[in-house]
């Protein structure tokens, strides 16, 4: 018997589209291809030292040596994560709370803030019991989109920040929160805004509270700056906290890359505030079951690190002052970058840059002047005029000023 052979010719992805490029990390690449030699990368959401090289945090440093030293094994980790992590990290976020007990806290280790955020969202589309629908600052991180649309949830806005002040647009936001229909998900950024870097104060963070309390709304807290934003880990949780003592069951998403420079490791935990230590024991058992289906289990090393700092008190102590190391430069970065502009001659006031707070500004430039300060001057941030303060350092900060006035000296306002 002869077997003809056929020949394949046809595919079965013939109508899959091309996918749009992230905008973040296409600056990264083409900040890689540029060859200008004072080519400056002021897109990527990382810390770097003052001599623009990443940074190792010495309790960081200090923790792996323990770890390296303690021969441990690599063995699995259960889906809910290392339980030592789980527990100092939820306490790190909620503090000494007693309006709330630890068998309260619904939590499960995740693939850094991002995980965590698509554990919530995958936990709401499937048990929350009221309608699907999320609101999200305007403007916000741009995965925050992402990641709800894909958790099916749908996704709406309200007010954040005004252009015209280059502050928080705080009437407009109550006015939306308290328009959302009853028992909607507003997300909220913990401190540290991304990407406008404008935090409520105490005093606004109390009327967000009563407004979503009242209409009975759900928050849920992307806490990915703890202690990186101010220096100091409890100032930076305010937020939270006043909404758990006046008994609120939020979400939160928490990140450890920005705050102990662990980026790669990705670590993170979700966790929920519930009623009951029965509740609490129902939610974990469903988080794991969403945790198996997507990764399995979570990384071990990076939650040993962060474990390891938390629970040795030397290198706690250590790790706040590398928060303050971090979080310092930040901030005279910040300053210098204002003072350059103003000995440069620029028209235009830039204080609201100095006033912000994290990692992130929101300059005001916009979207013309955004890309002519890529092209022209090798400057590298996103359209919107977001840049990394990071980014900035001693040596490069006057060649940045000199570029940003070019692109602005004759626009009437920014």
């Amino acid at each position: 018997m002869v077997v003809k052979r056929i020949n394949r010719y046809f595919s079965f992805w013939t109508n899959v589209p091309k996918g749009l490029s992230d905008p973040i990390l296409g600056i990264s690449e083409a900040f890689r291809k540029d060859h200008y030699q004072r080519k400056v990368n002021l897109g990527i959401g990382a810390y770097r030292d003052d001599d623009g090289n990443p940074w190792t945090l010495p309790s960081v440093a200090k923790a792996k040596e323990i770890i390296l030293n303690s021969n441990l094994d690599h063995e699995y980790l259960p889906t809910e994560g290392l339980n030592t992590f789980r527990k100092t990290a939820a306490l790190l976020a909620y503090g000494q709370c007693p309006e709330i007990s630890e068998n309260r806290i619904a939590s499960v280790q995740s693939l850094s803030g991002t995980g965590a955020l698509r554990l919530g969202m995958a936990f709401i589309n499937r048990f929350y019991p009221h309608h699907k629908v999320i609101y999200v600052p305007k403007p916000t991180w741009t995965n925050h989109k992402n990641i709800a649309r894909d958790s099916g949830l749908e996704v709406r806005e309200y007010s954040y920040y005004d252009p015209d002040t280059k502050g928080l647009d705080f009437y407009n936001l109550l006015r939306d929160i308290n328009e959302a229909p009853r028992n909607s998900i507003i997300l909220l950024h913990a401190c540290a805004h991304n990407p406008t870097g404008q935090d409520p104060t105490q005093e606004q963070w109390a009327e967000i509270h009563d407004v979503i309390t009242r209409r009975q709304h759900l928050a849920f807290f992307d806490m990915a700056y703890q202690g990186f934003a101010s220096g100091n880990p409890d100032d930076d949780a305010y937020g939270l906290r006043y909404f758990v003592k006046e008994q609120n069951s939020v979400l939160l998403a928490q990140s450890f890359a920005k705050n102990f420079g662990l980026y790669a490791e990705r670590i993170g935990l979700f966790s929920v505030i519930t009623d009951s230590s029965a509740e609490t024991d129902r939610a974990v058992s469903q988080l794991k079951i969403l945790g198996r289906a997507m990764y399995s289990n979570p990384p071990l090393y990076g939650a040993r690190i962060v474990s390891t700092v938390l629970n040795t008190p030397e290198l706690y102590k250590q790790w706040h002052k590398d928060l303050l190391t971090m979080s310092g430069r930040i901030k005279d970065m910040r300053v210098a970058l204002v003072e350059k502009l103003k000995e440069k001659g620029s028209r235009h006031n830039w204080n609201h840059i100095a006033n912000q707070i994290g990692m992130f500004a929101y300059t005001g430039l916009n979207p013309d002047q955004s890309h002519n300060l890529m092209t022209k001057n090798h400057v590298y941030l996103t359209l919107d005029g977001r840049i990394s303060i990071a980014g900035l350092n001693t040596k490069n900060v006057e060649y940045v000023a000199e570029a940003i006035d070019s692109v602005t000296r004759n626009s009437s306002n920014i």
